[in-house]
């Protein structure tokens, strides 16, 4: 039974899903703008802010522990470098998801995420 579990789980297992995730969360980073699924977005949503909070705050520990969460140094050192000084007096809310209407093959609701 599924009671209480709120997850998003996307229709993979774990280590999959959780590799989706990385890999968006980096491509938003990088290129701070992404054409997705409103499932895949909604899902990626909270990992990027996380990831920007913790590096507002310039320490070596929020550093490793972002370079323990993305496969390679580009998003951390982006987020260091560029992302923190310009959302560091912005208390939250750094991304906004922008419908773009139905995937022509599925149907599927597409949207894109982009950073304020």
């Amino acid at each position: 039974m599924r009671h209480r579990k709120k997850k998003t789980i996307l229709g993979r297992e774990k280590a999959p899903r959780e590799a989706l995730l990385r890999n968006l969360a980096a491509s938003v980073i990088l290129y701070e703008k992404v054409t997705t699924t409103q499932a895949k977005a909604k899902a990626v949503k909270p990992l990027i802010e996380k990831a920007i909070t913790a590096g507002k705050e310039q320490t070596l520990g929020n550093r490793r522990r972002l370079l323990s969460f993305f496969y390679t140094d580009h998003p951390v050192n982006k987020i260091f470098d560029v992302l923190a000084p310009r959302y560091q007096n912005r208390p939250g809310g750094f991304t906004r998801i922008v419908r773009l209407g139905h995937r022509k093959n599925d149907g599927a609701d597409m949207v894109q995420i982009e950073l304020v």
